[in-house]
């Protein structure tokens, strides 16, 4: 994983809350384990609907996506997540995330930022108003930035330094290799002598 310290780009409002995973990529739409070539199925049902932000050319490329209470609820599904990067977000804020999701997006690179709900929804005023308003997510202060306004952002100790040091799970574990090492070695079976 590469160290991530900051986001800066533009963002994309979807105002709507309890987006569950399935909205976010159906089901029928995970059939491969590689990471990329889900961006065309991203909120497909959506996409269809006029209005939506995702299909306004005035949103193509933004890299921040802001969204409703609870986002990512709803099933176990790695493919919403690398959905999202593959449309080329690096960062979801919202005011809550399914825990799920939120897991599975640190395991993948994906920010998940927490911020409080009237911040969200004054950060989706600013951004609709205009879309090329840069919108900075960082990790270093936790902050969340637009020309003139700044709002704290939440994320544990934990997940914000697997970020800033770009370490995965394995990464993590592997930091304990030599005392891994040295219980496997104390904890060794034991064979029965014939």
């Amino acid at each position: 994983m590469k160290p991530i310290t900051s986001v800066t780009g533009r963002a994309v409002a979807i105002r709507r809350t309890n987006i569950d995973t399935d909205q976010i990529i159906a089901a029928r739409h995970c059939l491969r384990t590689t990471r990329t070539g889900f961006a065309e199925h991203l909120f497909a049902a959506w996409r269809a609907e006029p209005g939506f932000p995702l299909s306004d050319p005035a949103h193509a490329g933004a890299t921040i996506l802001l969204a409703g209470a609870n986002f990512g609820s709803g099933s176990s599904r790695e493919h919403a997540v690398w959905a999202l990067q593959d449309h080329g977000f690096a960062v979801v804020v919202a005011s809550r995330f399914g825990d799920i999701f939120a897991d599975n997006a640190v395991r993948s690179g994906l920010v998940p930022a927490v911020l409080a709900e009237d911040e969200v929804s004054r950060l989706m005023d600013t951004v609709e108003a205009d879309p090329a308003t840069p919108v900075t997510v960082d990790l270093v202060t936790l902050t969340v930035r637009t020309p003139g306004t700044e709002s704290p952002i939440r994320m544990d100790a934990d997940t914000r330094q697997r970020f800033l040091d770009g370490r995965d799970g394995i990464d993590v574990t592997l930091q304990h290799e030599a005392a891994i090492r040295a219980y496997e070695l104390a904890h060794a079976p034991m064979t029965r002598a014939s």
